[in-house]
């Protein structure tokens, strides 16, 4: 690795009118190398800490845009983004400037009847139906904490201004990104028809209930001597551990306990673990469950998190100081770069950027020609390489019958389901032995003809299969290797199991998600954040250091870990606790979901200040709102503020009841399911969805269409997901001209695999119960 990082967005140029808290885009661009000019006028945002954790590490300037100096950094800029309130024609700009990048930001794009809703975090959580799977069951949808709606689409949104940047270098052709919070939100927080978790099975939208999940249900937390843990037992090796870590109970000794099925349905076991948990501290815990096998995590709070060893030891955590002279401490970056850490004011920038490639005109996505070889796993390992394949890659699944992707399992009897079809959509499968000496000198063969090698694996496992960075580099040292883990591959906790549930208890969210009245109405047992997040950030740190080729010809190594992909977005809760202020109230009130007309129907609303609580009142009626002038007096009076709201709501749907108050500048929204996203009419007028055909089932594919909405971005390509191995011998052929007789032998050696036979018979078996009416 080397001795300093060599940043890969050095020598570019953005400029940043974009307020609110999509403000937090341009970071991700800064920590990454590029030089971002913030152009805020005489304004900053109205939280002084929102405002520091948004925009640290870019350059301040108190101009307005039509300044000449500020005409000139926008003359100089590679990359232009701004707000939809902004005096900049950027449709013009971009005619003048065709290599130009610009970004339109608004909440809900430019192009719906719903252009002029304005947005919340609340909002949009409603109507990307993650509302609909937060809290509890019998209980009122549970609005997410922190800003999480917006960080997701600031990522989205920062991905994609990468990705628009390496196109337009490699090709001469700029781009206008017309980019929404809704769309951003929808496809990187917790995306209702992208890849689910294997606790799915990758069931439909459709089959999934319509109430929220019952208490405990899922990944349940556990009262201990000092707080809570929480215990993941999927495995059947899991469950064997803790058996053995009780001290082999009879009562729990039968065969059946090693199913994940037998074992929720038990009405004693978790009550047992409680009673043998409840005197053990959490380090304790942590302790034995590192002994026995056994994932497992203490419940932390934000502050107590940041100040673990582990992310002291990995440099996660910076001081800052803030404007007004207090020291606080802001999340350092989401990616490590050649094992270094690209955070704020991170590594060596240069004055300019060079591209020593030249132009590739009509290139049609940007990542055409390149080839990509995909180890990764589950949800963050399918979207990382998705992304790539959807604009052009060519992408291959590495994986095998002994180690099968847990995204294979399904509710069919073959390693399909519509989950894994989104998620695995634009790449081809190679079933390959990585355990035997073939196979792994097969692997170094494509290895040198590959562009990106991603995985998410534990820490330390690509080392032990001879496949590490040194290993692939000794026959390409233009490659790019990207790993994902859950805590990152150093530190004290680097060894700890990847589940993301147990990411966000150890990072504070866990105690964040629940019902202020209920401390143990834990809430966030069935969201997938932040995986599908974390898989954009992997990729764009890839398309980062494909940037950086272009200019030095040479590769390197892209480290995420999940945990800090979480922290960053609660940036503005850990510097409230790193300065003593409280986190988790709300700016103003109304500011929550209310049950209006309809079963189980729901609606947001969310007041912002005294304009739209001066129209909310008019909107329902609620003259004595005159007297509540302000957000604290509002909340002194919540008790008679939700009774008159909720008695106008109830007579009306959630649609009717948020376009009224829309209509006046509230911001408000019906709460959707995941069913009701693709006929709901933003949706619909936005084509943001597509229906999919994937030759191995008998359902259609619901998926997102394309990244983003733009002049030169492409929609996705449609190459159906595939089965284990489906395309071995053509993958052989392609990337290193074999002969058939060449892969013929290896197949019959086991190093390649094809499509098991079995699955062949229960596709064909499937067919005909469909046919004949039986399924």
């Amino acid at each position: 690795m080397a001795e300093t990082l060599d940043l890969p967005l050095s020598g570019i140029c953005v400029v940043d009118l974009v307020r609110g808290p999509l403000a937090s885009i341009t970071r991700y661009l800064a920590e990454l190398g590029a030089q971002v000019d913030r152009l805020d006028g005489h304004d900053a945002l109205a939280d002084a800490v929102e405002d520091f954790a948004a925009n640290a590490g870019k350059r301040r300037h108190r101009i307005e845009v039509n300044h000449p100096d500020a005409v000139a950094l926008i003359d100089a800029a590679h990359i232009v983004v701004v707000d939809g309130d902004q005096p900049i024609d950027l449709a013009a700009l971009v005619q003048v400037r065709p290599g130009l990048v610009a970004m339109t930001v608004s909440d809900f794009g430019s192009n719906t009847s719903l252009v002029d809703w304005k947005g919340s975090g609340p909002v949009l959580h409603a109507l990307s139906g993650e509302l609909a799977r937060s809290g509890i069951r019998g209980r009122e949808p549970l609005i997410p904490p922190g800003d999480l709606a917006y960080q997701c689409a600031a990522s989205q949104a920062a991905y994609t201004l990468v990705t628009a940047l390496y196109h337009t270098l490699r090709s001469g052709v700029g781009d206008h990104i017309d980019f929404s919070a809704l769309d951003g939100a929808v496809q990187a927080l917790d995306p209702g028809y992208g890849v689910g978790g294997s606790a799915t099975m990758g069931k439909p939208a459709k089959l999934l209930s319509r109430d929220r999940p019952a208490k405990g249900f899922q990944y349940p937390i556990l009262r201990c001597a000092d707080g809570h843990v929480r215990i993941c037992l999927l495995a059947k090796r899991q469950w064997q551990g803790m058996f053995r870590w009780m001290g082999e109970p009879a009562q729990f000794a039968s065969p059946d306990f090693e199913k994940t099925a037998f074992r929720y349905k038990s009405p004693d076991l978790l009550p047992a673990i409680t009673a043998f948990f409840a005197d053990k501290s959490r380090d304790e815990i942590e302790a034995g469950g590192k002994t026995f096998g056994v994932p497992v995590s203490a419940v932390l709070t934000f502050d107590e998190c940041i100040e673990t060893a582990h992310m002291r030891e990995r440099g996660a955590i910076a001081s800052l100081p803030m404007p007004d002279g207090r020291v606080a401490k802001l999340p350092n970056g989401m990616i490590c770069l050649d094992g270094h850490r690209a955070g704020i004011g991170s590594g060596d920038k240069a004055p300019a950027f060079e591209s020593g490639q030249p132009l590739e005109p009509g290139l049609a996505r940007p990542f055409d020609g390149l080839r990509i070889l995909d180890l990764g796993v589950i949800v963050v390992g399918a979207e990382q390489s998705r992304l790539l394949g959807d604009q052009g890659a060519d992408v291959v699944k590495v994986e095998s019958r002994a180690y099968p992707d847990g995204n294979r399992q399904s509710y069919l009897p073959y390693g399909m389901s519509v989950s894994f079809a989104a998620g695995h959509r634009n790449k081809r499968s190679l079933g390959l032995n990585l355990r035997d000496p073939e196979g792994r000198h097969l692997f170094l063969e494509l290895a040198a003809q590959a562009d990106i090698i991603m995985s998410n694996f534990k820490p330390g496992t690509m080392e032990s299969l001879g496949l590490g960075y040194e290993d692939v580099t000794a026959v390409n040292p233009r490659i790019i290797m990207v790993d994902s883990s859950a805590f990152g591959s150093t530190g004290p906790w680097s060894g700890r199991m990847g589940y993301g549930p147990l990411v966000r208890a150890a990072t504070g969210l866990t105690l964040a998600w629940r019902y202020p009245d209920d401390p143990e109405g834990f809430c966030d047992s069935i969201t997938i954040y932040p995986d599908h997040v974390a898989g954009r950030i992997g990729a764009m740190g890839a398309t980062a250091l494909l940037i950086r080729r272009l200019r030095t010809g040479r590769g390197g190594t892209v480290s995420v870990a999940q945990s800090e992909v979480m922290l960053g977005h609660f940036a503005a809760d850990v510097a409230r606790v790193s300065i003593g202020e409280p986190t988790g109230q709300a700016p103003d009130h109304p500011w929550g979901v209310y049950p209006a007309a309809g079963d189980d129907a729901w609606c947001v609303v969310t007041v912002d200040g005294e304009a739209s609580w001066r129209a909310l009142c008019d909107v329902i009626g609620y003259a004595a709102g005159e007297k509540l002038s302000s957000p604290a007096k509002r909340r002194a009076a919540q008790p008679e503020i939700d009774a008159a709201l909720k008695a106008w709501l109830a007579g009306r749907s959630p649609f009717e009841a948020a376009s009224a108050l829309q209509a006046r500048g509230v911001a408000a929204a019906p709460m959707l399911r995941v069913s009701e996203q693709p006929d709901f009419v933003y949706y619909q007028e936005r084509h943001f969805f597509r229906t999919e055909s994937q030759p191995y089932l008998h359902e259609d594919v619901v998926a997102e269409r394309r990244h983003a909405t733009s002049q030169a971005t492409a929609d996705a390509a449609t190459r159906p997901a595939p089965l284990a191995g489906e395309h071995s011998g053509e993958v052989m052929a392609d990337w290193l001209s074999l002969d058939p007789a060449a892969i013929d032998a290896l197949l019959a050696s086991g190093v390649l695999e094809s499509v098991d036979p079995a699955e062949w018979e229960a596709i064909e078996k499937t067919r005909a119960a469909i046919s004949a009416g039986g399924a």
